[in-house]
């Protein structure tokens, strides 16, 4: 198993948010996290890239406990997000933003030729190369947000909320290049309110509701589970 989270609890100050939740993700699977607002997800996605710590629990990525790990050391072990927000540098242009996924790496000709994978996957980031990440719309921010953290060539692309504030239109389009870097052989978490389109791409999905992983099963299943479709795709 790629990742493997064991009884994890995670905590606010005296505000436990996740309730020893266990997920594993195994090597090649697009993996969902659904679940309200509130129910956890994003918290899940901070312990495992380091920048929440563990009131109890374990994380380990290929075969080792990185739940102490430091966020940046965690990166170079081959985890990479795109968080929710995007949270790209908006004064930097998109090529400088790109450049920075890149900046534990040394390998010169692997980052340019993963440059150039990114600007295949996403054109319009070609066509923007030049211009600051604050100037692009929502949708061109999460393509530049997904691009950056590709950039640092993961073993496990973390995606959180990659649909937020999307028109319809660009959410298929967001969804068909998390499938296509799938297919190239990219394993994916990805957290995500739009439960139709999560479902119908993950092979599996978990559910979350107030810390606690409530249901799990082959996304397809889920997709056509009754208490799914009542709770998170509007379905009675």
């Amino acid at each position: 198993m790629l990742l493997e989270m064991e009884n994890v609890t995670v905590a606010y100050g005296r505000i436990e948010v996740l309730h020893q939740i266990s997920i594993g993700i195994d090597e090649g699977e697009i993996v969902a996290l659904i679940g309200a607002n509130g129910a956890g997800k994003t918290t899940t996605m901070r312990a495992i890239s380091g920048i929440r710590p563990l009131s109890s629990g374990s994380i380990k990525f290929a075969g080792e406990d990185i739940s102490k790990l430091r966020a940046d050391l965690r990166v170079i072990r081959g985890l990479s997000q795109a968080p929710e927000g995007r949270g790209i540098f908006p004064g930097m242009s998109v090529r400088e933003n790109l450049d920075m996924g890149a900046y534990t790496r040394r390998d010169a000709a692997a980052i340019a030729e993963d440059l150039e994978r990114v600007l295949a996957l996403f054109p319009r980031l070609l066509e923007r190369i030049k211009q600051p990440g604050g100037t692009l719309s929502g949708g061109e921010q999460q393509m530049l947000a997904i691009g950056r953290a590709l950039m640092a060539r993961p073993k496990l692309l973390l995606l959180d909320e990659p649909s937020m504030g999307l028109a319809p239109m660009l959410i298929q389009q967001i969804f068909n290049i998390i499938t296509e870097i799938n297919q190239q052989g990219m394993t994916v978490l990805v957290v995500e309110q739009n439960a139709q389109q999560a479902l119908s791409r993950a092979h599996r999905a978990y559910v979350l509701e107030t810390g606690t992983v409530v249901k799990s099963g082959a996304g397809q299943d889920l997709l056509h589970d009754p208490a799914v479709k009542a709770a998170y795709l509007g379905v009675a």
